[in-house]
C-alpha cells in the first residue's frame, strides 16, 4: 500500500509540476511603471514546493498564518517521504519539471542541481541580505554547491551515538572515549545478550554512518576529507580495513539479525524495547524520544570515538529554480524568513534549533542538542558521506555494505569497486 500511495504522488506531482516547472514558471518582470515587480503586489503568484511528508501537518498550519498576511501568495505543496523526494527531483531536473522550490541536502545530492544549471545562484541576494551574519556559518558553507550558493539552509545536523543510560549502568560500562573503549562495551553487550548498535540497512545511509566512522578511524581526518573529494584512491588499505572492520561487527552480531532489510526508520524501537543499546543518530533524536513518549532520562549520547574529534555533518536546506524571476524570488523568500522563524521552531513547526547564527537552543527537555552542537563546533566535523558522494558512487557502497553483510563481498573487493565508481563518475564529468 505505500509504494502505492508514494507513486500516486509522484505521478500527481510531477503531472502538476508540468505546468509549474523549470521552463514554466515566468512571469513579467515589470509593473507598467516601469519598476520591478515583487510579491508584495497584489497580483497572484503561484509557488509549487516540494517537502517531506513528514512535515505535511506544521507545513499546513505555517502556510495557514503566511496567508493571512500575504493572501496573495499561493503556496502548493507536494509532500514525499525520504528517498522518493530525491528521485522525483531528479526525474523532474532531467525533464525540465522542477517545482519553484525544493527540499534537499547539501553534498552531492544538492549539488546535481547548480552542476545541471537547475538552480537559482543565491550569492548576489545572500550578499544583499545578510545572510553571512543571519546563519551560522557551517550551515551556509554546505550550501555552497557547484560554485554558487545553491540553498536557503534549513537545518544544521550533526551526528553522534546515542545509548541507553540504564543499560550501559547494569553491565557497568563507561561511556568510550577510544576505540578500543568502544569494542570492549560491544563486546560487552553482546556477551549479556543485548545487541549492541541498532541499525536498518534498507536504502544503506543509516549503516553508512558508522562505516564512515571507520574510514575516519582508520584514515585519519586528513586522509578522510581526501578520500571524499576524491583526490585519494577508495582502493586503498584504510579503506579495507574500514570495511573489514565493518564486516567483524557483522560476523559478531553486533547488529540486529536481518537488519540489512531492515527500515532505518525504526532503529529507535529496539533502543525502547531494551532489545539494542546504542543508535548512531543526529540531534533530531531528541524530538524522537519525546515524540514517542519515552523518558528522555534513559538516554545520553557520545560523539563516536573515531579518535580525530570530528562529527560527521549535514544540512537540509531548500533550493529553487533557476529559471525564476525577481518576482518570485521575492514570494518564496518571503515563504521561508515567515517559516523559518523562532516561534515556530519554539512549537516544533520547523527543525529546532535553526542553522541561524545564535540560534535559540532547546532548553532541559532535549538535553543533547546543544551539547551536540557545542562539541561539533570544538572538535570540528566532516561531511556525511552520502552528501559527499554522488549518488552513483554512494550506491555503489551501500550495494557494498549489504554484500559483505551476506557474505557476496570482501572488503577489498568493495573497496576497489567504489574507486572504480568514482573513476567511471569523474570521467563523465
Amino acid at each position: 500500500m505505500k509504494k502505492k500511495i508514494i507513486a500516486l504522488m509522484l505521478v500527481a506531482a510531477m503531472s502538476a509540476a508540468m505546468f509549474a516547472g523549470c521552463g514554466n514558471n515566468k512571469t513579467e518582470k515589470n509593473n507598467s511603471d516601469g519598476s520591478e515587480k515583487t510579491a508584495s503586489s497584489e497580483e497572484q503568484v503561484d509557488i509549487t514546493y516540494w517537502t517531506l511528508g513528514t512535515r505535511q501537518e506544521s507545513m499546513e498550519q505555517i502556510v495557514s498564518e503566511f496567508n493571512e498576511e500575504y493572501p496573495n501568495i499561493n503556496i502548493i505543496f507536494s509532500y514525499y517521504d525520504t528517498d522518493a523526494i530525491k528521485d522525483a527531483c531528479k526525474v523532474a531536473a532531467q525533464a525540465d519539471n522542477l517545482p519553484d522550490m525544493w527540499y534537499n541536502w547539501g553534498g552531492s545530492l544538492g549539488a546535481y542541481y547548480p552542476q545541471n544549471g537547475c538552480s537559482k545562484d543565491l550569492t548576489e541576494y545572500a550578499a544583499a541580505n545578510g545572510w553571512d551574519e543571519k546563519f551560522n556559518s557551517g550551515a551556509l558553507s554546505l550550501c555552497e554547491l557547484g560554485g554558487q550558493l545553491s540553498g536557503y539552509p534549513i537545518a544544521y545536523n550533526v551526528v553522534g551515538m546515542f545509548y541507553r543510560k540504564d543499560i550501559f549502568q547494569e553491565y557497568g560500562i563507561e561511556v568510550p572515549t577510544t576505540f578500543e573503549q568502544f569494542e570492549q562495551a560491544c563486546a560487552t553487550l553482546k556477551k549479556n545478550g543485548v545487541t549492541p548498535i541498532s541499525t536498518g540497512g534498507l536504502y544503506g545511509w543509516h549503516t553508512m554512518r558508522l562505516v564512515e566512522q571507520f574510514v575516519e578511524y582508520y584514515a585519519g581526518a586528513d586522509g578522510h576529507d581526501e578520500l571524499n573529494s576524491f583526490d585519494s584512491s577508495w582502493d586503498q588499505e584504510n579503506v579495507i580495513k574500514a570495511l573489514a572492520k565493518y564486516q567483524e561487527f557483522c560476523e559478531k552480531g553486533y547488529f540486529p539479525e536481518g537488519f540489512i532489510t531492515s527500515d532505518p526508520n525504526d532503529t529507535l524501537i529496539s533502543l525502547a524495547n531494551g532489545n539494542c543499546a546504542m543508535d548512531i543518530q543526529g540531534q533530531w533524536y531528541d524530538f524522537n524520544i519525546l515524540d514517542n513518549d519515552l523518558d528522555m532520562d534513559q538516554y545520553g549520547w557520545f560523539p563516536f570515538p573515531n579518535e580525530t574529534g570530528r562529527m560527521s555533518a549535514f544540512t537540509e536546506m531548500v533550493q529553487f529554480n533557476a529559471d525564476m524571476d525577481d518576482a518570485k524570488l521575492d514570494a518564496c523568500m518571503k515563504f521561508m524568513d515567515f517559516m523559518e522563524t523562532e516561534e515556530h521552531a519554539a512549537a516544533d513547526l520547523v527543525n529546532n534549533p535553526l542553522p541561524f547564527a545564535n540560534a535559540v537552543m532547546p532548553g532541559d527537555e532535549r538535553p543533547h542538542v546543544s551539547e551536540m552542537y557545542e562539541y561539533s563546533n570544538e572538535g570540528g566535523t566532516f561531511t556525511i558521506t552520502d552528501q559527499a558522494f554522488p549518488t552513483a558512487v554512494a550506491d555503489v557502497l551501500f550495494d557494498g555494505q549489504a554484500g559483505i553483510c551476506n557474505g557476496t563481498e570482501t572488503p577489498e573487493k568493495v573497496a576497489a569497486a567504489i574507486q572504480s565508481a568514482i573513476e567511471e563518475y569523474k570521467s563523465a564529468e
